[in-house]
């Protein structure tokens, strides 16, 4: 549980509760500052016969305390002493001048009145001593002063975080058994004369389970688990980075063997540009320097297992990358049909399902292909939601199939007012993108069509593979565009005019296309990368003149093959919507009457054989 927001609470208490004693006291203070001015019994008798005594106060031993009525002197109050045998003609004369007597204690004077005058002087000075403690991290939680400690969080031993509970990433756990071992069993590798890698890269796109998997390595090996983000090194203050770098591997090593995981290591591992001047860069690149020199340095990390995690691998600098740093790169890709199955078995351990979606998590997982660990954990929570909402007892496969519409098609806007003609126009462009989906010559199978709005989208057609696919040919790809291109056509066809709802559809066309040409070699310029970039590496993007390595001729030609697959895929989302007519028909009323229909729906009304 994380008690860092209640510890702030403390301290803002701490602070208020501060400054209220800090103003009582100087209230106080400033209420009970008189300056006290001695005086023989001979000016005391003067000031009474000219009636400028206020008050006074005899005590039986003849010390003497009283205040001036004179406004200069209101701010002064006087001390005297007088023999107790004069006491009583003091008095008679005081009375006779109607001046307030007071007959304090003894003991008034001794230290129960110095303890009050000092009280407020001595709170002030203990609030300053116990804050400036704190500031300097003697509190044992840091403060304000403590900027060059690191924010690093330590897991306690034996968490339960195990292999077991990382699903789809079987390869990556092979690789990273080897580091297991040797924080288990180091002397197995070294009397061989073997050496374990000081650092390892987990590398993937967000969501595949990089920290996961690295939590689980330090659970496997019952070691302490270190975790800091790469965001953390940096503060405004200059070397401030570097300072928690050195605390950190300070930290590591008191602990060893253990386990240190730097997220997101590409906010500080960065290039470095050379001749490029400013604050943030050089305290960023100060950083990465002491970074370098703690995992390969002169002093050796023995027992000290780094392990970094990103998405963008590309942009590190590559001092970092060298064996003697991270000498072993884990790429993580998201995972496959039976990968996606055991991800949601894990997922679905507290969840109550039916019989029937117990034994059908594999066709779950065939219809979330491209979905990472994280999709899948939040679909297993959607369906979860959505079963607490009906109130049943046990999660069904159609809780799942409401979650991953959700989850791939935003949530649906029912409450959205929508005219007919825009009704119509929406179930006119869905039926021409589904009607085209389905008579291409490869497309991948339809799931679903409708026109309530999810999202920010007034309708959608959604089509889900039937397998993974990692290569994708030019006709399946004209084949796509073909389809982007279906709804443009249907409202050419029917409505006999355009509109804006194509608008989503011509920038991902335009996009296809140019990536056919430009990146994949599928058109006539044949096969070269036109992709242009961009010389500077920190102010590139303000500063760098666009460099795309091709002449001017060849960028008319890149648009003429863009125009052209465009062009192509238009004509032919024409011909075959043009040539079932009748169909798109049917299927636009069946839109407009149901809202929603599935793949097999669809397929019925255009006499498919399901």
């Amino acid at each position: 549980m994380d008690k860092k927001p209640k510890t702030a609470n403390y301290q803002i208490l701490w602070i208020v509760l501060f400054f209220m004693l800090f103003g009582l006291a100087f209230g106080f203070c400033q209420a009970n500052s008189f300056t006290i001015q001695n005086i023989n019994y001979s000016e005391l008798e003067n000031q009474i016969k000219n009636n400028n005594i206020r008050s006074i106060a005899i005590w039986n031993n003849g010390r003497i305390e009283g205040g001036f009525i004179n406004a200069v002197q209101q701010k002064i109050r006087f001390r005297s002493g007088i023999h107790p045998s004069l006491v009583a003609d003091l008095k008679n004369k005081l009375d006779s001048h109607s001046v307030v007597i007071d007959y304090p204690p003894d003991n008034s004077s001794g230290w129960i009145g110095m303890l009050f005058s000092w009280l407020p002087m001595l709170l002030i000075v203990g609030l300053w001593i116990f804050f400036m403690r704190r500031a300097q991290g003697g509190g044992g939680t840091g403060g304000m002063m403590s900027f060059g400690k690191s924010k690093a969080r330590l897991a306690p031993v034996g968490q339960k975080i195990t292999f077991a509970d990382v699903a789809g990433q079987e390869e990556s756990k092979e690789e990273l058994q080897e580091i297991i071992e040797f924080l288990k069993e180091p002397k197995k590798f070294q009397k061989l004369g073997g050496r374990i890698p000081k650092g390892v890269l987990l590398m993937g796109p967000p969501g595949v389970g990089k920290t996961l998997l690295a939590r689980a390595v330090a659970g496997e090996a019952s070691v302490p688990f270190f975790s800091i983000s790469g965001s953390e090194f940096v503060e405004m203050f200059v070397g401030v980075g570097a300072s928690r770098v050195r605390n950190l591997f300070e930290q590591s090593k008191k602990n060893a063997p253990c386990i240190l995981f730097i997220d997101e290591i590409d906010a500080v591992g960065r290039h470095r540009s050379a001749g490029i001047v400013g604050g943030g860069q050089e305290e960023r690149e100060q950083t990465l320097n002491q970074l370098l020199a703690e995992m390969d340095g002169f002093e050796s990390n023995e027992g000290v297992i780094i392990i970094g995690a990103t998405n963008q691998p590309e942009v590190l600098d590559l001092a970092l990358l060298r064996p003697g740093r991270f000498d072993r790169r884990v790429v993580l890709n998201k995972p496959d049909v039976k990968g996606r199955e055991e991800t949601l078995k894990i997922h679905t351990r507290k969840i109550p399902l039916d019989d029937e979606t117990k034994t059908g998590l594999l066709k779950i997982a065939r219809g979330t292909a491209g979905f990472s660990g994280a999709d899948l954990a939040n679909l297993a929570n959607e369906a979860a939601l959505n079963a607490a909402r009906y109130n049943r007892e046990t999660v069904t496969t159609a809780d799942f199939e409401f979650a991953k519409d959700k989850v791939l098609m935003g949530g649906e806007r029912k409450s959205m007012v929508i005219s007919e003609e825009e009704k119509m126009t929406t179930a006119v462009h869905e039926a021409g993108h589904a009607l085209v989906a389905l008579f291409v010559a490869k497309a991948d199978p339809l799931h679903k069509v409708t026109i309530i709005p999810r999202g920010m989208a007034m309708g959608l057609t959604q089509q889900l593979p039937e397998e993974d696919q990692h290569n994708y040919s030019k006709e399946y790809l004209t084949c796509q565009l073909a389809i982007l291109m279906g709804g443009r056509c249907a409202e050419k066809i029917i409505l006999k005019q355009l509109t804006t709802g194509a608008s989503n559809d011509i920038k991902r066309t335009t996009e296809l296309a140019h990536r056919m040409v430009c990146e994949w070699g599928m058109s006539n310029l044949g096969p070269q990368k036109f992709i242009a970039e961009e010389d500077g590496l920190f102010l590139g993007k303000f500063m760098a003149e666009k460099s795309h390595g091709y002449s001017e001729l060849t960028a008319q030609g890149i648009d003429s093959e863009v125009a052209k697959l465009i062009n192509e895929a238009e004509r032919q989302a024409e011909k075959i919507l043009t040539a079932r007519i009748e169909t798109l028909n049917r299927l636009v009323s069946a839109l407009k009457k149901k809202e929603v229909l599935n793949g097999n729906e669809v397929r019925q009304i255009a006499g498919l054989e399901l």
